[in-house]
């Protein structure tokens, strides 16, 4: 399977990093970042560049091409499906560039890993957002592609609370950038549920 070169997506990801990231710092000097999806690794390089210390980034792939490929660029970076092999780490930041578009059955079967996040398109993100909830800090934020293209994402349905902070729109679709928390009024009431139980 090749590396997933960046595009308009992995762009405007790392164009809104740049601008997220400094802010977050400001707050957390010692700021721990994970990508999931590290492919190129354009996104592990602007974290870095944007400050974060490159002892506190960490990659993660299915492709074990770009694994190879952002180790040697100088970066910590893991063979892992989602969290899989992440065993109860949290970070500050999580970075996440995830395949979303809807399956399309005329696309060749060895590319689909790389775009298809399922048959509505959103699954792959919905599935990441579950797991990434036991993997963020409480004050942590996530950073997350969609598109027009894909069926929309309850962020709030799955306890999160989410903010668009870039956009780009193309001839073909239009693609966002989330920043994403977790929603602390959620976590509240649950928390009260649990305790009255």
């Amino acid at each position: 399977m090749p590396i997933y070169e960046p595009a308009e997506d992995s762009y405007l990801m790392s164009e809104a990093l740049r601008k997220e990231l400094p802010k977050l710092l400001k707050v957390n000097p010692n700021l721990r970042l994970l990508e999931m999806g590290a492919g190129s690794g354009i996104n592990l390089v602007t974290a870095k560049s944007s400050g974060i210390k490159i002892d506190n980034i960490l990659g993660v792939d299915v492709n074990s091409k770009a694994v190879k490929y952002c180790r040697s660029l100088g970066f910590k970076v893991i063979l892992s499906n989602l969290f899989s092999k992440i065993d109860g780490q949290r970070f500050d930041v999580i970075v996440f560039n995830p395949p979303y578009l809807p399956l399309d059955e005329k696309e060749p079967k060895n590319s689909r890993r790389e775009t298809t996040g399922g048959k509505k398109g959103n699954e792959i993100i919905i599935k990441f957002l579950k797991q990434a909830k036991k993997h963020l800090t409480k004050e942590g934020k996530i950073f997350l592609i969609t598109s027009s293209h894909s069926e929309s994402v309850n962020f709030n349905g799955l306890g999160f609370k989410a903010k668009e902070v870039a956009n780009k729109k193309l001839f073909f679709e239009e693609i966002f950038v989330w920043r994403i928390a977790k929603n602390s009024q959620l976590i509240k009431n649950h928390a009260k549920i649990v305790k009255v139980v």
